[in-house]
C-alpha cells in the first residue's frame, strides 16, 4: 500500500491527515481530466466530417464551439463559488454524466441544432469538472501547489492531444455514429470519480481547520491591487487561449489549405501539436513552486512570440517543428496562472478555478467562432498573421507583484 493511501487510512492526529501529496488522488484525477478533455477534443476534431456531412461554413464551425465553451464558462465560476460555500464530494461523477448524455447524443446527431445540444451538455459536463477537481488536485497537493496543478493539467492537455488521433483512426473511417463508442471513456471517468469522491468526502470531514489556516497564508495586498493584477492574469489568459484556439479549432484548415495535406495527415499534424501541449503543460507547476509563478507567466506567453511571428511563412516541414515549439512554451503558462490567482484570493479556490477555467473556455469558444468568420472573410492564412501578434501581450506580465510563497525562508 502507498504511502498517499496510508495518509487517508492512518490514526494519525487530524490536522496530520491533511498534509502531505497525495499522488493516487492526484494520479485519479489526472487520468479522469485526460478522459474528460479527451472527450472534449473529439468534437473540433470531427469538424470536417461535420462539415461535410452537414454543409457548415467556418462561421458555423465557430458556433459549435462557442456553444461548448459558453456553456461551460457561464457555469463554472457559478460552481466554483457555491461549492466554496457548500462542498459537493460527488459533484465530479454527476457532471461526467452530462458529458456522457452529450457524446450519446452527438454520434447520433441528425441536425445543426441537435449538434449545438450536444455541444452545450458536454460543456455542461467541464463546468462541474474543472472548478472541482481543481479544488481536489490543490487538496491532494501537500503543499506542491504548481506540481499538483501540473499534474492534472498534464492529464488534460494529453487527453486533448488524443482528441484527434483516436478521430482520425476511429471517427474518420467508420463515421460520425462510431462516437458512441466514447461513452464508455464517459463511464471508466465516472467510476474514477465516485472513488475521489469518497476522499474529498473524508478530507473534507478532518481537514476545514487545516484548510482555513491555509487560506490565510498570503500577506494581505490592498484589494485595488488584486483587482489590478486579476485584470491582467485576464489578459494574459486572452492572449494565450486566442492563440491556441486559432491552432485547436484551424489548424487542421490550415494545413489543407496551404500544404493541400490530408485530412487524416492534418489530424495527425494537430496530435503532434496538442502533445507538444500536453508536454508543456507539466513544465510550468514545478518551476513556479522553485522560482516564482510570475518568472513562468513571462518566460511562456512573452517567450514564445519569435514563433508565433515565424509560423505563417514557414513551409510544412518548419510549421510542424514551430507547432511543437509553440506548444511546449505556451502550455507551461496556465498552471502557473491558475495557482497565482488561487494566492491572490486565499480561501476561495473554486471560485478562482471556476473563473478562470470558465474564463479559458469563453475566450476560446469567443475566439473561434470570431476566427471563424474572419477566415470566411479574408482565408484562414490571414488569421494565423493577425494571431501572431498576440503572445506580446504578456509584456504586461512586468506589473504582477512577486508573491514567492514558496520561498517563506527569504521573508
Amino acid at each position: 500500500m502507498s504511502a498517499s493511501v496510508l495518509q487517508v487510512d492512518s490514526t494519525k492526529p487530524k490536522q496530520q491527515v491533511a498534509e502531505g501529496t497525495v499522488f493516487t488522488i492526484l494520479a485519479a484525477i489526472s487520468f479522469s481530466h485526460l478522459l474528460n478533455d479527451m472527450i472534449q477534443s473529439l468534437l473540433p476534431a470531427i469538424y470536417p466530417i461535420l462539415k461535410s456531412n452537414f454543409h457548415l461554413d467556418f462561421a458555423k464551425i465557430g458556433m459549435i464551439t462557442l456553444t461548448t465553451q459558453l456553456t461551460a464558462s457561464l457555469l463554472q465560476p457559478l460552481i466554483g463559488l457555491y461549492t466554496d460555500r457548500k462542498p459537493k464530494p460527488y459533484s465530479l461523477p454527476f457532471g461526467m454524466g452530462f458529458t456522457l448524455i452529450g457524446l450519446a447524443l452527438l454520434s447520433m446527431a441528425s441536425s445543426y441544432a441537435f449538434i449545438l445540444v450536444a455541444a452545450g451538455l458536454i460543456g455542461m459536463g467541464s463546468a462541474v469538472f474543472h472548478p472541482e477537481s481543481s479544488r481536489v488536485a490543490r487538496m491532494a497537493s501537500g503543499g506542491q501547489h504548481g506540481l499538483a496543478q501540473s499534474l492534472f493539467q498534464v492529464g488534460g492537455n494529453a487527453g486533448a492531444s488524443l482528441g484527434p488521433l483516436l478521430a482520425a483512426f476511429v471517427v474518420l473511417p467508420r463515421g460520425q455514429h462510431s462516437i458512441v463508442w466514447f461513452t464508455l471513456a464517459a463511464l471508466t471517468a465516472i467510476v474514477l470519480l465516485t472513488n475521489v469522491g469518497a476522499w474529498y468526502k473524508h478530507r473534507e470531514s478532518v481537514g476545514l481547520a487545516a484548510r482555513a489556516k491555509k487560506a490565510l497564508i498570503h500577506a494581505s495586498l490592498s484589494s485595488t491591487r488584486i483587482a489590478f493584477s486579476l485584470a491582467i492574469l485576464i489578459a494574459l489568459m486572452f492572449s494565450k487561449f486566442i492563440y491556441l484556439a486559432s491552432l485547436s479549432s484551424y489548424y487542421t484548415f490550415f494545413l489543407i489549405s496551404k500544404f493541400h495535406v490530408s485530412v487524416q495527415s492534418a489530424e495527425l499534424h494537430l496530435f503532434i501539436f496538442l502533445g507538444a501541449v500536453a508536454a508543456g503543460t507539466i513544465i510550468g507547476g514545478p518551476i513556479g513552486d522553485r522560482i516564482g509563478r510570475k518568472y513562468v507567466i513571462w518566460c511562456s506567453i512573452l517567450g514564445v512570440l519569435p514563433f508565433t511571428l515565424m509560423l505563417p511563412w514557414a513551409n510544412l516541414f518548419w510549421t510542424g517543428i514551430l507547432s511543437v515549439v509553440i506548444g511546449l512554451i505556451l502550455a507551461s503558462a496556465f498552471s502557473a496562472i491558475i495557482v497565482y490567482a488561487q494566492e491572490l484570493v486565499p480561501g476561495r479556490i473554486g471560485t478562482i478555478s471556476g473563473l478562470f477555467f470558465g474564463l479559458a473556455f469563453g475566450m476560446g469558444g469567443v475566439g473561434a467562432a470570431y476566427l471563424g468568420k474572419l477566415a470566411d472573410h479574408s482565408g484562414i492564412y490571414f488569421v494565423y498573421q493577425v494571431c501572431a501578434f498576440l503572445p506580446a501581450i504578456g509584456l504586461l506580465t512586468g506589473f504582477l507583484p512577486n508573491l514567492d510563497q514558496k520561498r517563506p525562508a527569504t521573508h
